[in-house]
């Protein structure tokens, strides 16, 4: 066994936990009073000269699966031994998988080559939210860090490293963010949980892929690091309607953790979004209602809007310097192995 597998299980640092779950979709409760979970440090700083304050910490891990493999991946997902929802600061959980969209906001890659722009990406991606960065700190440090990723002794440690290498194309990329302008509403539903992992009974796990839970709508950003004061002011400035569309789950504007380290971290490289917006819906239909409604066509007559809602036009009118090195690219996926808990995301 080379060394270099040996890290590339040690890294899954941030892959959350979840232990199985019923093939029905969550069921999330659509309330007319939004949640907002945006801090009182963040808005403050909206007019001095300082970055927004984090109200999250966003812990992902990206995964390129061999083609063929999607389901008995996601069946090692559904099987592990975890204790997340049980953690301090946790909040929560789901495993993406990329999907492709059509229509304009399509990136037009093939998710199966993980590829964008021609930049590896991965065709999954474990998506963690914790409370503060310390929460994200001591499950990594912890025995339930261990217990989830197969360390509890050598023998299985290295049987967990075999397995999954046999399912991947290379090693897991790690990315950490600061969860910023985070938007979410009150499940109705919380998906059920066996000792902290979710409860998936189905005799199609390993042959099937898992029914989508959720769908995501990312958009990456591109910002130097000179223009990021400016860039996440503008976000701090706009009005999203987001919050009245059916289906809206939860929202956050995600800033890369540069600083971050660990295992499989990889400095921040030009290739890599210093942002992401992150929404998520109930489903795809959602999602298509809120791109195709006629509230949306009516402000595309007079301005432009991104794929979480924002209205791009304001930012003409504050500064005609573009704040990003290339356009932002939009990136969709499906998202299933829900786990929260009863104040959501």
């Amino acid at each position: 066994m080379k060394v270099s597998l040996l890290h590339l299980w040690l890294l899954p640092v941030l892959a959350a936990s979840f232990q199985s779950s019923t093939p029905s979709f969550t069921v999330f409760k659509h309330i007319t009073s939004l949640k907002s979970t945006t801090s009182e440090a963040t808005t403050s700083t909206n007019n001095s000269n300082k970055l927004l304050s984090r109200d999250r910490y966003i812990a992902t891990n990206r995964f390129t699966v061999r083609r063929g493999k999607e389901a008995k991946f996601e069946k090692r997902w559904a099987t592990r031994k975890s204790r997340l929802s049980t953690l301090d600061g946790f909040r929560y959980f789901h495993l993406m998988r990329r999907v492709s969209v059509d229509g304009a906001l399509d990136s037009g890659v093939d998710p199966e080559l993980a590829n964008v722009d021609g930049k590896k990406f991965g065709n999954y991606v474990s998506f963690t939210i914790w409370n503060e960065k310390k929460n994200f700190n001591a499950w990594r440090s912890g025995d339930a860090f261990r217990e989830a990723h197969g360390g509890t002794s050598i023998k299985a440690f290295l049987g967990t490293m075999v397995k999954s290498a046999m399912l991947l194309k290379g090693a897991p990329r790690p990315a950490f963010y600061d969860g910023l302008l985070q938007r979410s509403i009150i499940p109705e539903t919380i998906p059920e949980t066996v000792d902290g992992w979710r409860n998936i009974e189905s005799d199609t796990l390993g042959k099937q892929i898992l029914p989508s839970e959720c769908f995501i709508a990312c958009n990456q950003f591109f910002v130097p690091s000179e223009n990021a004061k400016d860039f996440e002011l503008r976000w701090a400035g706009r009005e999203s309607k987001l919050s009245e569309c059916d289906g809206f789950i939860s929202f956050g504007l995600l800033r890369r953790d540069a600083k971050a380290k660990g295992h499989g971290v990889s400095p921040l490289g030009d290739d890599e979004p210093t942002y992401v917006s992150t929404a998520v819906w109930k489903d795809r239909v959602s999602f298509q209602k809120w791109k195709e409604g006629k509230s949306l066509k009516k402000r595309h007559e007079t301005s432009s809007y991104d794929t979480t809602g924002n209205n791009t036009s304001t930012e003409k009118k504050q500064s005609s310097k573009p704040l990003w090195t290339q356009p932002p690219v939009p990136i969709f996926y499906e998202g299933t192995l829900v786990i929260t808990n009863e104040e959501g995301a």
